[in-house]
């Protein structure tokens, strides 16, 4: 038996300190970015009741927790890989990881289009692009943390 065997028989492991603070940190920004436009969307009919100028102004509040944590997301995205990815990734992982990329990349400029589109079908299409792509590269991530 080699080591690797003995480990793969101990069962789960918890996360070494500098491996699982990279994964709060990560999840915690994808709760934000993610979680967070759903929470502003399904508010928003509330939101609406407030005045004129509320969503606008809850908006911009939100841009302010949702922007800092994407850039959270990409450099702990970055670190993620740099970490775990395996020499010997399969083809089929690191093609994941070229759409999980792309997805993440379409989700940023969706959200930044929405938040600068003045037409009503701007932010829905816009609003809606940010959002499928985000729920798609967080779906992408958990496969690819296998």
């Amino acid at each position: 038996m080699t080591p690797l065997h003995l480990v793969a028989d101990a069962g789960p492991t918890l996360a070494p300190g500098l491996d699982g603070f990279r994964l709060i940190l990560h999840v915690l920004a994808a709760t934000i970015w993610v979680g967070g436009q759903f929470v502003v969307a399904g508010l928003l009919p509330t939101i609406r009741t407030l005045g004129e100028d509320a969503p606008k102004k809850v908006a911009r509040a939100f841009g302010r927790l949702m922007w800092p944590a994407y850039a959270v997301l990409i450099v702990t995205g970055f670190w993620n890989i740099s970490a775990v990815h395996p020499k010997g990734a399969t083809s089929a992982w690191n093609a994941v990881l070229g759409i999980k990329i792309a997805f993440v990349v379409i989700a940023g400029v969706g959200v930044f289009l929405h938040q600068r589109s003045t037409s009503k079908v701007g932010l829905a299409v816009w609003g809606a692009v940010g959002a499928l792509a985000s729920v798609i590269a967080l779906c992408l991530g958990v496969f690819l943390a296998g």
